[in-house]
């Protein structure tokens, strides 16, 4: 892998670190394309993977009231971003990874 950093297409701060992952859009060869979507890191437990939690408002129709939901998304985290719980980032999504991972961590946000 080069330490070169790639541009990927889209308007967000270049990681500080480096890393060696193939998976990397920044030094590997993963494109990205697709759903950008804001989030909360809730789980790190998984090796090189984070579960991003994203909450939204749906309206309920018949009571016209607003209802608080969130979704979860399996979404891989390259080496040089150093994802830690709690953390608000904004992923995106690339090709599946594995069974479950099609989103891939572009931007760790303050």
């Amino acid at each position: 892998m080069t330490a070169e950093i790639r541009n990927i297409g889209i308007e967000v701060k270049a990681p500080q670190g480096e890393c060696s992952d193939p998976c990397c859009p920044f030094h590997g060869t993963l494109s990205v394309r697709g759903q950008v979507i804001d989030g909360v890191v809730a789980s790190v437990k998984m090796n090189s993977t984070v579960i991003v939690k994203r909450d939204y408002l749906k309206k309920d129709e018949k009571y016209e009231r607003y209802m608080k939901k969130s979704a979860r998304y399996a979404a891989h985290a390259p080496a040089c971003l150093g994802l830690k719980a709690g953390d608000s980032v904004r992923i995106m999504e690339c090709r599946p990874i594995s069974k479950t991972v099609s989103y891939v961590v572009i931007e760790k946000r303050d």
